[in-house]
């Protein structure tokens, strides 16, 4: 079973969390082409770029570089690079003092860029369950590259490249000048059937606005209020995945109120990635919650990839938000206030052959079990109180 989901309140403090990037996608994607682009950009001036001992090691810009078990290399844009050889959480919690100068942190921002080989879930838990790491980093987002020319047989190939591209929030679709424009539809629909909430961007040689790519978190780096809207993007789950790319099937806007779902097979495909939104209208105890979402995860953890949502928890004004890997939960995050009149429980799920039907019985069945328990246990009281009184 795994720990129980942390829903002890976390606001944002006024020391601002640093954000990090994780830069994924397989093998002859083109993250090494992104990174020597980006790295040379004003807007990543103070960025500090860390490369595992899988990565595609091949940055342009070197101004310095010693010891052969950590490459540290100082950009032309001053943007700073580490390569390592061991371990993440040991870098990410000795780079907030290595990089200093006065006492100053030498960098705002940091790009993990992994191996093309694995899903990058193990890197994920990594950054959710460190209480250093969560006390100074923030998940900004997961950017994964993908050959528009070579993208489906990667996909048909690989699980790692599904899983990789299941978890983005950000699909860069790279060398997309190559790709004949039939192929290059075919692997965007297939994406957006896997993961419609994730923004697919166009890529030439590398090139991609940094914009584009950052502040895809809860949390923009320059404002403090956060923007649920964009982030959860529940309009993405709301119909069908295919009509973006103009199939012609009927537009399904029924945000399922009642737990009717007239779409099941909207986001299936080969891949066994569901993608799909979950809400439910009424406050919900918190300890209901927790007991319920452990109980799902615990039995099947595995197979959920993503978990992000808004709650509406009974006895609390202010929106509760999730984030989940698998069993792994970050630490929750309290909003200052709602972001719309809408007080609805969301919840959007990405995961591998789960149906929403199975979020939805296992929900309605822990509900009744709840309810059916409450009732016995006011009868026994009840039961009780008049055999009391008559002796």
């Amino acid at each position: 079973m795994p720990a129980r989901l942390p829903l002890c309140s976390m606001t944002q403090d006024a020391t601002p969390l640093i954000p990090i990037s994780l830069l994924t996608g397989f093998l002859g994607s083109g993250k090494t082409t992104l990174l020597n682009y980006l790295v040379a950009q004003p807007e990543l001036k103070d960025t500090l770029v860390i490369i595992n001992e899988f990565g595609e090691i091949g940055l342009d810009h070197l101004l310095v570089a010693h010891s052969q078990d950590e490459v540290v290399v100082e950009m032309s844009s001053g943007c700073l690079c580490c390569t390592i050889r061991g371990d993440l959480k040991k870098t990410l919690k000795d780079i907030t003092w290595r990089f200093a100068e006065g006492g100053k942190r030498k960098f705002n921002r940091v790009i993990i860029e992994t191996t093309g080989l694995a899903s990058p879930i193990p890197i994920l838990h990594t950054l959710m369950t460190d209480n250093f790491i969560a006390s100074k980093y923030r998940l900004d987002g997961v950017i994964v590259t993908i050959d528009a020319v070579n993208g489906k047989q990667t996909l048909d190939n690989h699980i790692e490249a599904v899983q990789q591209a299941a978890v983005a929030d950000r699909l860069l679709l790279t060398k997309s000048d190559l790709a004949d424009a039939a192929t290059l539809q075919d692997l965007q629909a297939r994406l957006a059937q896997m993961n419609p909430g994730a923004q697919q961007i166009l890529s030439q040689q590398g090139q991609v606005a940094p914009q584009k790519l950052l502040d895809a978190g809860l949390f923009k780096t320059a404002e403090k209020t956060p923007d649920v809207e964009r982030w959860l993007n529940e309009e993405s789950y709301a119909q069908p995945a295919h009509d973006h790319h103009g199939h012609g099937h009927h537009h399904g806007h029924d945000h399922d109120h009642d737990h009717e779902h007239k779409h099941e097979d909207v986001n299936r495909h080969d891949d066994h990635i569901r993608a799909f939104c979950f809400s439910f209208d009424h406050p919900i105890e918190p300890h209901l919650f927790d007991e319920w979402l452990s109980l799902l995860v615990g039995f099947k953890g595995q197979n959920i990839l993503r978990i992000k949502g808004i709650v509406n928890l009974a006895g609390e004004e202010k929106p509760t938000v999730i984030h989940g890997v698998q069993h792994i939960f970050h630490p929750t995050v309290t909003l200052p206030a709602w972001p719309s009149e809408d007080r609805r429980t969301r919840i959007v799920f990405i995961t591998k052959d789960i149906e929403r039907a199975t979020i939805e019985r296992s929900f309605t069945a822990f509900m009744q079990t709840q309810a059916i328990e409450k009732e016995q246990k006011e009868q026994r009281a009840q039961g009780g109180g008049k055999q009391s009184g008559a002796w």
